[in-house]
């Protein structure tokens, strides 16, 4: 038994009786929607045409929701649905970010996330959703998909649907009749900062106007346009400052007992203060900023010790908690080490430490990775570029304290020696990233909105000058002067969070819906 809906377009007259009747019936609060009418026009007058397409949750077989909760509050029934236990969400918007649909919000009275649930309630008792008894055109068709008997299966096996996405591999049960293709896929769409009788939020505009500035270095069809023309307001981007500067304050508490690490293992004294007890301390200061600013991005902070105790093993949000639970373990054991003078138990700690420390700052590689929805954040690039940076975070704090702490040169040399390396390699697979040919139209909008649009003077200024170009020239010319060296430490550190900013939100820049 597999639960879904067609929706024939042919059929449609955008009333939103199914979105009046979804909110009636599921208590859905006033600026959310589990379905919604967007209206999309298409052509150059005279010769224009006005579409509807009616979106919702498409109860995918293969539900990256699902995979990426943390705390099983999403999970797929027995009967296909994908259905939400809002006693178990814990707020982390991850389900946002993994849904290509843009299907899910927050409920601003419970602080959870929400969504169509097929009105599982009505057909356990043998009624059909509320969207679907209301349609006054019987545009909305709902059974099992896998009954040959229904209609529903009749349409899909001997018409001619679509469904949104597919590329994504999701899976969708939500087939469209007769629909446009333009109307489905906001890609295909030029964007518009007003509706014709219903006002953006400002949010929402600014975004649109960011798009719209890459979208006009594109070539376009004449008279091929389509723009939508009303649509339901979405949150613009789940996840803000704190998740750029957790990954940040992740990369220093990583890289600062990475490098210690592996000094020890090449052969350095980690007895030394630089080595020894610097290191773990750093660590498990930005360990605990790190932990602080993932739960202060929960909408239900007081919730976050489900991570741990509901925890969903396929979510790389809870695997990541134990990864940085078990950094902070080894990372004590270092510094009581490192404090009663055991250089021994430190050379034998050098390998745990550096495997927990590349987990502690790679592992956000593939929770990105879960945010199928957002397609910027899919590269394979990701994870060796979160290592150099953490590479390059723990040598350029590692040179602060240093030269702060009357350092020797020669550690101070090797040190920026190694921060210099680091940074050529992070430039290298930034280029790499985002100057090489991309998989789609909304990768190559989200890189260039970093090297062409909104965040380009910030990249270039900031990221790419200030925290490469201007820490390379101050270490090739003295790389174990304390004072250049610690600004160079500084501006690449400052290079590292500004890039973390404007990656996170470039790639929530690009519309799902």
């Amino acid at each position: 038994m597999r639960y879904g809906f067609v929706i024939d377009q042919r059929k449609c007259i955008g009333c939103h009786a199914c979105t009046v009747a979804c909110k009636e019936e599921n208590h859905v609060p006033l600026g959310a929607f589990r379905t919604w009418v967007k209206y999309v026009e298409r052509g150059r007058y005279p010769e224009t045409r006005r579409y509807f397409s009616v979106l919702r949750c498409n109860h995918c077989d293969d539900a990256p929701c699902v995979t990426i909760c943390p705390t099983v509050a999403l999970y797929r029934r027995h009967d296909g649905i994908v259905d939400f236990d809002g006693a178990r969400c814990i707020g982390c918007k991850s389900c946002m970010q993994a849904c290509p649909y843009d299907a899910l919000y927050i409920d601003p009275a419970t602080q959870t996330a929400a969504k169509c649930h097929y009105c599982a309630h009505r057909i356990e008792v043998g009624l059909e959703p509320a969207c679907v008894i209301v349609c006054p055109e019987q545009a909305i068709i709902a059974g099992d998909l896998d009954d040959p008997t229904t209609r529903i299966a009749r349409l899909v096996a001997t018409e001619q649907v679509q469904v949104r996405k597919a590329e994504q591999g999701t899976r969708p049960k939500v087939f469209y009749l007769g629909a446009d293709t333009a109307a489905l896929t906001p890609s295909m769409q030029s964007p518009t900062a007003h509706y014709v009788f219903a006002t953006r939020p400002q949010a929402e505009v600014d975004l649109v106007r960011m798009v719209e500035e890459v979208q006009r270095m594109e070539p376009r069809a004449d008279g091929a346009a389509s723009r939508p023309v009303y649509d339901a307001p979405h949150l613009t981007r789940p996840w803000g400052a704190k998740v750029s500067a957790y990954l940040w304050t992740k990369s220093v508490a990583a890289g600062s007992l990475l490098v210690a690490a592996l000094a020890a293992l090449l052969g350095a004294s980690p007895a030394s203060p630089l080595l020894g007890l610097a290191p773990p301390v750093i660590a498990l200061l930005f360990l605990a900023i790190t932990t602080a600013l993932l739960v202060l991005d929960l909408k239900r902070p007081d919730r976050f010790h489900y991570i741990l105790l509901k925890g969903n093993p396929r979510s790389w949000l809870v695997l990541g908690a134990w990864i940085l639970i078990a950094y902070g373990i080894i990372a004590v054991v270092w510094l009581l080490a490192s404090a009663t003078g055991t250089p021994g138990l430190l050379r034998a700690l050098a390998i745990p430490t550096m495997v927990l420390a590349a987990g502690a700052a790679g592992y956000s590689a593939m929770l990105f990775g879960q945010a199928e929805g957002r397609d910027f954040w899919q590269s394979p690039l990701l994870l060796p570029q979160l290592l150099i940076a953490a590479v390059a975070a723990g040598a350029a704090t590692l040179l602060v304290v240093g030269a702060l702490g009357g350092a020797a040169p020669s550690a101070l040399t090797r040190l920026g020696w190694l921060l210099g390396a680091s940074l050529v390699g992070n430039a290298v697979l930034l280029f790499a990233e985002l100057g090489a040919t991309h998989a789609n139209v909304d990768v190559t909008r989200a890189a260039r909105l970093i090297t062409r649009g909104h965040y380009a003077a910030r990249f270039w200024i900031g990221v790419v000058g200030a925290g490469i170009g201007v820490p390379l020239l101050l270490l090739g010319g003295a790389p174990g002067h304390a004072a250049a060296a610690s600004v160079a430490a500084v501006l690449a550190l400052l290079g590292l969070a500004i890039y973390e900013d404007i990656w996170v939100k470039a790639g929530q820049s690009i519309p799902l819906s």
